[in-house]
């Protein structure tokens, strides 16, 4: 204004100036031009410096300030007043409708690029480097399955972005999103929010108490003897009053032993695992299911977590009552509000093979958009556990023997110099699971999967002394498992360890009885055994001579090479497999195994474990080695690699 002023002034002297003498008119016209176009170069520039000096304190940030913001662990969001009167301003107001014409004409053009720009565009403010995160999130949530998969892969591959971007997604996206980056290899945990805080115990209560009393509301009524057993001794008043029902050590008659050993370790501790046993058996029913998670029970299961981490047998029993869960749709929801999906992503990433394989098993089961079949207890997949984008052609069945598990039977021989060296060796060199370590790697389009089932040597050391599962029980128990995870649906090999592959052969029969089961023989192209026992072992010999001091289990009484049931088994399998086109390798052990430290036994010799077809290995190695190769290169592993190539090369060619 003061410049325009000037300008004015100056002129109209200029225009009502007198005519001087024509003399000096020239010079005076040179210095009145001269100082009006001075004074305009001046006022210009005086105000030119004022406006960019403004400008420039308008528009500096204070980075420190953005940077600190941008790593807080928290979200801002954006709040707007109530108050629809309220007055913010013409700047306010000029500001927001030049936004809504920048965001018609983003929405216009992205209409043509794949319409990135959508509803959520249209309300919500954003900088130029947040686009990538809300695009993802937009298309996290598309229609389009195929869109939804690749945003999440996008998301997992993010490793450059700040930790409030990804503090954002784990806010902002929905359950399927986040069990997707759960089963990414690569997501960052950042991806994932901390659980919500649980519950406060009761007055005058605590873990233990609030576990029987989890317990005690579950329905009593219609269950097996086992989960009433296991549900008793839960239920018992106090840890002395339970150690005094079982009798203690020396409880012959009874099953005072298992429970002593354990017993003389944490009392709390044992009558904790006691209730994990009870609530793992109710949940594998559907309803009791229901009543666990409207009780609490996923709160409580994870105090519990919390509490043991140093004690796996703990969080495994814990994360098997979580699996069976997560079996019913219905109650994925729960899982996922109450933070299971962050604790089973952490776990997921664990050196831990057990671990990281029930975890897997829980995501999986909950992942219903890369995942059609279910997972039922006992049944672990170990490769893929993650999702991929590599075709799987063909499933690998590893079935453990007699006192056997899913992990421990095939991890790599043990040796001095192999426990001495494992902490500096590569996971290639030695494994505590090599069909995940080493087959995985060899052959990457199988999907293999190991069984879990209870065994035991003696009535004993049974961990419920009403349960007589005879191989008949199992093996229909097991098939039903098997093909609710889809096995059948793919060209099957099985491999099994002593006992199971009396399992093996039993399921083979009874899926050959039943037309809804016809997947399972029409897709096994192979069996390996590693010394089963066709016909018996000299272990159930021993076991019976001395049932006084072992009270064999029903398992191993029909082990025994007079046992009606074996030789039934074998004479039909035999049969059954003539008229089949698999292939089948056997091994046998050719060295004595100790059992404890005075019993010496060669538990099967080769003359049992002669099935009658398939080529026959002797092996130097004793029962419990015969199915853990000394390294890669071993013959014991490099021969079983060759069967399964050979066995599957049409179906892994195509």
């Amino acid at each position: 204004m003061s410049l325009a002023a000037y300008c004015v002034i100056c002129c109209r002297r200029v225009g009502t100036s007198t005519s001087p003498p024509k003399s000096g008119t020239r010079w005076r016209d040179i210095r009145n031009k001269i100082k009006f176009t001075g004074s305009l170069i001046l006022g210009g520039s005086l105000f030119l410096t004022y406006e960019v000096l403004a400008l420039k304190k308008a528009v500096t940030l204070d980075t420190q300030v953005v940077e600190r913001e941008k790593m807080k662990s928290y979200i801002y969001v954006h709040t707007v007043s109530l108050d629809k009167g309220e007055n913010h301003g013409i700047a306010w107001q000029a500001r927001k409708e030049l936004h809504k014409a920048v965001r018609k004409v983003l929405a216009t053009s992205a209409k043509i690029l794949r319409n990135p720009f959508a509803d959520p565009f249209s309300t919500v403010d954003i900088e130029d480097h947040e686009c990538a995160v809300w695009l993802l999130l937009r298309k996290s949530k598309s229609d389009d399955k195929t869109t939804r998969l690749e945003a999440v892969q996008e998301m997992s591959e993010a490793h450059h972005w700040h930790d409030y971007q990804y503090r954002l997604i784990a806010q902002a996206c929905d359950p399927k999103t986040l069990i997707g980056l759960a089963r990414s290899k690569e997501s960052d945990l950042r991806f994932f929010l901390l659980p919500p805080p649980l519950p406060s115990l009761k007055e005058d209560s605590s873990t233990e108490e609030e576990l029987r009393q989890l317990l005690a509301s579950l329905p009593q009524t219609e269950l097996d003897e086992c989960i009433q057993y296991f549900t008793s001794l839960a239920l018992s008043e106090s840890s002395q009053s339970l150690a005094a029902q079982k009798g203690g050590l020396w409880c012959f008659g009874g099953n005072g032993l298992p429970y002593a050993e354990s017993f003389g370790e944490v009392p709390s501790a044992t009558v904790q695992m006691f209730c994990l046993e009870a609530i793992v058996k109710h949940s594998e029913i559907s309803t009791h299911c229901d009543k666990i998670e409207a009780n609490g029970g996923l709160q409580l299961l994870q105090r519990l977590y919390q509490l043991h981490k140093d004690c796996p047998k703990v969080q495994r029993n814990i994360m098997r009552i979580i699996g069976n869960m997560a079996l019913n749709e219905h109650l994925h929801s729960s899982i996922v509000r109450s933070g299971w999906v962050s604790i089973m992503a952490e776990a997921m990433k664990s050196d831990r093979i057990m671990e990281a394989s029930h975890a897997a098993r829980i995501l999986a089961n909950l992942d219903r958009e890369t995942v059609q079949e279910k997972y039922q207890d006992g049944v672990y997949v170990l490769h893929p556990q993650y999702r991929t984008s590599q075709p799987i052609k063909a499933d690998v069945l590893f079935i453990h023997g007699l006192m056997g598990a899913a992990f421990k039977t095939w991890r790599q021989q043990d040796s001095e110099q192999a426990v001495i060296e494992k902490p500096m060796e590569e996971e290639d060199r030695y494994t505590t699971c090599w069909p995940k370590t080493w087959l995985a790697k060899d052959c990457p389009a199988l999907r293999i999967i190991s069984v879990e089932y209870d065994t035991t040597l003696s009535d004993w050391r049974a961990r419920c002394p009403m349960e007589r599962k005879s191989i008949a029980f199992r093996s229909n128990e097991l098939l039903r498992k098997l093909r609710a995870a889809g096995v059948g649906d793919r060209p099957v090999v099985w491999i099994s360890h002593s006992m199971g592959g009396l399992l093996v052969k039993k399921m083979l029969l009874e899926a050959s009885k039943k037309p809804e089961m016809s997947a399972v023989i029409n897709n096994t192209r192979g069996i390996i055994f590693y010394s089963v026992p066709h016909h018996g072992s000299h272990l159930a010999e021993y076991s019976v001579n001395i049932r006084y001091l072992l009270f064999p289990s029903l398992e191993v009484k029909e082990l025994s090479k007079d046992s009606p049931a074996l030789k039934t088994l074998q004479d039909d399998f035999l049969e059954f497999a003539k008229d089949q086109n698999f292939q089948v390798l056997n091994f046998v052990e050719t060295l004595p195994t100790y059992i404890g430290s005075m019993i010496k036994l060669h538990v099967v010799p080769v003359e049992s474990a002669d099935l009658g077809i398939g080529d026959l290995i002797p092996v130097d190695v004793n029962h419990l080695n015969i199915c853990k190769p000394k390294k890669k290169d071993a013959f014991l592993y490099q021969r079983t690699l060759q069967f399964i190539r050979e066995t599957l090369a049409k179906d892994l060619e195509n």
